[in-house]
């Protein structure tokens, strides 16, 4: 038989010649190979707070979308967040995830917690953040609880002082009044 033979020619068990039809020719396996991951990927701790479902009606019918906002840290006190948007969830997480990675800068701490008082200000959202006592813990919504967790703070206490609870402007304030932090 010619290798050009299709795989319904062959009848089910028989092999031929450099030929299996459960074999795909000349190509590598299936998996990719996880050894060659680089270290850096594993070492950053990866939260998708939530993801939107978004609508385009058009003439020739409806466009899904999908937005992912993601939240980065390696856990030692740098963090970052980023919003994906593509049209499958899991392409939008990926690509929040890689944008959050770039946009990753240094939080100060002082032990476990934050060195001061803060109100960080993002539109309608006025986030407070206090220093708390070690064994407090993290005292705040989850979209401020995500990016404290992924900037290894573990005692702090916040408040939403404004009149919005949108989640991207949550976390643009608390982002903001971590920046600011003197320390």
């Amino acid at each position: 038989m010619n290798q050009d033979t299709n795989k319904k020619d062959i009848p089910k068990g028989m092999v031929t010649a450099g030929f299996s039809p459960d074999k795909r020719r000349g190509q590598g396996p299936r998996r990719r190979d996880q050894s060659r991951r680089g270290d850096s990927d594993s070492a950053f701790i990866e939260k998708v707070l939530f993801i939107n479902r978004t609508t385009k009606v058009t003439k020739g019918g409806k466009n899904m979308g999908f937005s992912a906002l993601v939240v980065v840290g390696d856990g030692t006190g740098s963090a970052g967040f980023a919003l994906g948007k593509a049209n499958e969830v899991a392409d939008a997480i990926r690509k929040g995830i890689s944008k959050a990675k770039k946009t990753i800068r240094p939080i100060k701490k002082k032990g476990t917690t934050i060195p001061h008082r803060i109100v960080g200000c993002f539109g309608a959202v006025q986030m407070l953040l206090k220093p708390a006592a070690e064994g407090t813990g993290v005292i705040a919504s989850s979209p401020v609880r995500a990016i404290c967790e992924c900037a290894g703070i573990k005692d702090i206490l916040t408040k939403n002082l404004g009149n919005s609870t949108n989640q991207i402007n949550v976390v643009k304030a608390t982002f903001q009044g971590l920046a600011n932090l003197k320390g």
